[in-house]
């Protein structure tokens, strides 16, 4: 009873279903003993309709609920002592257990889907307000790149026309193939007598396979970073998914079968229900389920995985890879990953990519045909494999992989020299950030310091606003691992489409034209002021800039700069000292913001262009809507105009301009940005090298010469034809 209400409590059960998790290993005893034991100590929870509150949202993030955004709303949820209940209105699937990762993920929840959200409880209302949080804010992904589209370039023919092969992370590999075909546990239903033992031993393995998983993650986050280790969150929460736990227990205490044949029937049933699914996206999230039940059974059944390991560094060829496989692989030895089945948007594939180790997927039933040994040469940008090559066609592709190792060396070794041009031009290449740990991996990249610092971690998820000593610290943090590089702070850039739940925003029927940003701010005066003083405290003796966002008036520009200058007179006041000569720049989101761009460069010291706001606004496209995708691009002429009107004011001003969206992390973009003038390209890490790289390799009078020619074209193909050429 205890190791059961054990694994109710890891899986965020609330006192009631703890203690009838408890209760219930007495079921078979009560049996024995012909005694009484009411039904609700045992039942499983959630199970009568709820008559609690509701909202409903709309999802912006790109893909939905997929594994990680669906990870963090069960681990939402499960904070509070309520019963969560989803609902995808769209679909019109629903309502499910909102605590359970795979009843949420198999809602098949996508971008601009609506759904409800149903909650009854003490903390009902905390509830809905921290998940309404969550899902308007796109749950932290609504500037995540996208997996790759498996398209038909994507699947060429081998060549020997002996299979297909989708792309799934670029690069060339060569070498002996190595085999790995692991056997599945074997696993007989058998009858037990002593259900409680058998729920217990399950329990166990339960425990330890959780903690595998924690080591797992831990070791992913150290490999491949924070976002790609998250996966391991959401294999953490199907071990722990009480829906799934329920389905197991009644199994063996219903039917008095052993662990082993309960646990493998229901995450078959679980696996088959996300392959049922339409989407493929979703349908290759059965993978993840399948991983984390073998985990289990294996441990059930005492039998060990098979090597990863090769002899000598191979391709590793297989029907198909786990997660927990893939995280597993040592890139030193597995030079290519080359897998029967699978698609680009699989885990393991978003592995392999975080790995930098070369792969195709579904390749086809050709490969199971292959041989330890035999020579084996995929190309993972282009979806093509060769099985044993001839020498000529060998020779050919080891020139392939030398040159690209050789790109690789060069953009690794470049990303920690400065940006430099051919003809000696210096640009500044920065990091956007959100968390210290953001910082250190910007500088392992080679970033020269940070371009936007991200503050709303801070406000969400919380009920109150930050009180200013917390938000020094948080500062202070960050500005410690920046030294005296540049750190350009943004002010809090929230309401609209990122509510929080301490302010009383009201709905608006279009977030992104309402109270956000400085408005939002200078409406709550002490809100921005207490962030500003928090920033002045941490800005003695270093390098910080303060920039306040979707500004589109001079007087709301003047207003924030009030706020600033008392915030300054009353640490004067103090004797806290600040840096006097801080710089203060804005963002330019609006086209108002470009209109007046001449008079905002008298106000201000630099200016920041937000390539994805400023787009869905020139163009009137919510870039968060995949019908209008084709025109909220940022290399349509229109925006590219707006940048030029931008930098062009602020150059006349004597001010320095740089850009801080997603065109800033393109290195398709980066000679036409030197081109147009800009000073400081400021992105995610991992893009850096490419970049500092793409930098090098021009002229400033070759970037000038591209943009003019790119300002007189008529469409954004035709821009990105030019940038190709």
């Amino acid at each position: 009873g205890a190791l059961a209400a054990a694994v109710q409590a890891s899986a965020g059960g609330d006192a009631q279903q703890v203690m009838a998790e408890a209760r219930g290993a007495l079921a078979a005893k009560a049996s024995q003993l012909h005694a009484v034991v009411p039904d609700s100590l045992y039942t499983p929870a959630f199970q009568p309709a709820l008559a609690g509150q509701k909202i409903q949202l709309t999802v912006i993030n790109p893909l939905g609920l997929h594994a990680r955004p669906a990870a963090q709303f069960v681990t939402t949820a499960s904070r509070f002592d309520t019963a969560v209940r989803l609902t995808n209105l769209t679909s019109g699937k629903g309502p499910v257990n909102g605590q359970s990762i795979n009843q949420v993920t198999t809602l098949a929840v996508r971008q601009r889907h609506e759904i409800e959200i149903e909650a009854a409880g003490r903390q009902a209302a905390e509830a809905l307000a921290a998940l309404r949080e969550l899902v308007e804010s796109g749950f932290g992904e609504t500037e995540q790149q996208q997996p790759p589209k498996t398209t038909a370039d994507q699947r060429p023919t081998t060549s020997d026309e002996r299979g297909r092969a989708i792309a799934a992370s670029p690069g060339i590999a060569l070498g002996p193939a190595f085999i790995y075909r692991p056997t599945l546990p074997e696993v007989t239903v058998k009858t037990i007598d002593d259900p409680t033992a058998e729920w217990e031993r399950l329990t166990t393995a339960a425990q330890t396979a959780q903690q595998e998983l924690e080591i797992a993650r831990q070791n992913a986050v150290r490999q491949i970073g924070a976002y790609e280790a998250a996966i391991f969150d959401a294999h953490l929460l199907i071990l722990q998914d009480p829906d799934l736990l329920t389905a197991v227990r009644e199994q063996i205490f219903t039917e008095k079968i052993n662990a082993e044949a309960a646990w493998r029937q229901a995450i078959e049933t679980t696996a088959a229900s996300y392959r049922a699914l339409e989407d493929d996206y979703l349908q290759a999230r059965a993978a993840d389920v399948t991983d984390v039940g073998l985990r289990l059974l294996r441990l059930l059944t005492g039998k060990a995985g098979v090597s990863l390991t090769p002899p000598e560094p191979s391709i590793l060829v297989a029907h198909d890879l786990t997660p927990s496989d893939t995280a597993e692989l040592d890139p030193k030895l597995i030079l290519g990953i080359c897998t029967e089945i699978g698609g680009a948007t699989s885990h393991s594939a978003i592995l392999a990519r975080a790995l930098g180790i070369p792969a195709v997927v579904g390749a086809g039933p050709a490969i199971a045909q292959l041989k330890d040994g035999m020579r084996l040469a995929l190309d993972g940008s282009h979806g093509r494999l060769w099985l044993e090559p001839d020498d000529n066609q060998w020779a050919l592709l080891q020139t392939a992989r030398e040159e690209w190792l050789a790109a690789q060396a060069e953009a690794r070794a470049n990303s920690l020299q400065p940006a430099v041009t051919k003809d000696g031009r210096h640009f500044e290449v920065v990091a956007n950030v959100r968390s210290a740990a953001d910082a250190r991996a910007a500088l392992e990249n080679g970033a020269e310091g940070v371009g936007l610092l991200r503050t709303e971690f801070l406000y969400l998820e919380r009920t109150t606003a930050p009180s200013e000593d917390e938000q020094v610290a948080a500062y202070e943090a960050i500005a410690a691992i920046m030294g005296r590089r540049p750190l350009i702070i943004r002010t809090l850039d929230v309401g609209g489409d990122k509510p929080l739940a301490y302010l009383n925003t009201g709905a608006e029927d279009n977030p992104f034209l309402g109270w956000r940003g400085i408005r939002l701010c200078l409406d709550q005066p002490e809100i921005l002021k207490t962030q500003l003083r928090a920033i002045l405290r941490v800005s003695d003796g270093r390098q910080i800039k303060i920039m306040f966002p979707m500004i589109a008036t001079v007087d709301e520009t003047r207003a924030a700069k009030g706020i600033l200058a008392e915030a300054q007179a009353e640490l004067r006041t103090a004797g806290v000292p600040f840096d006097e000569e801080m710089e203060v720049g804005i963002m330019i989101e609006t086209p108002a913001a470009v209109l007046i761009a001449d008079l905002l460069a008298a106000e201000v010291d630099f200016f920041s262009i937000g390539s994805n706001d400023l787009t869905q606004y020139v163009m009137a496209a919510d870039r968060g809507n995949v019908r209008v995708a084709q025109l909220a691009d940022a290399y349509q002429p229109a925006v590219l105009r707006a940048m030029q009107l931008t930098i062009t004011a602020a150059r006349a001003a004597g001010i320095w301009v740089g850009l801080c969206g997603e065109l800033a992390g393109d290195p398709l973009a980066t000679p036409l940005l030197i081109g147009l003038g800009l000073d400081e390209f400021s992105m995610s890490a991992p893009m850096i090298a490419a970049v500092k790289q793409r930098i090098s390799q021009v002229t400033v009078s070759e970037a000038e010469q591209l943009a003019k020619t790119a300002l007189g074209l008529g469409t954004a193909g035709e821009v990105r034809q030019l940038l190709a050429g």
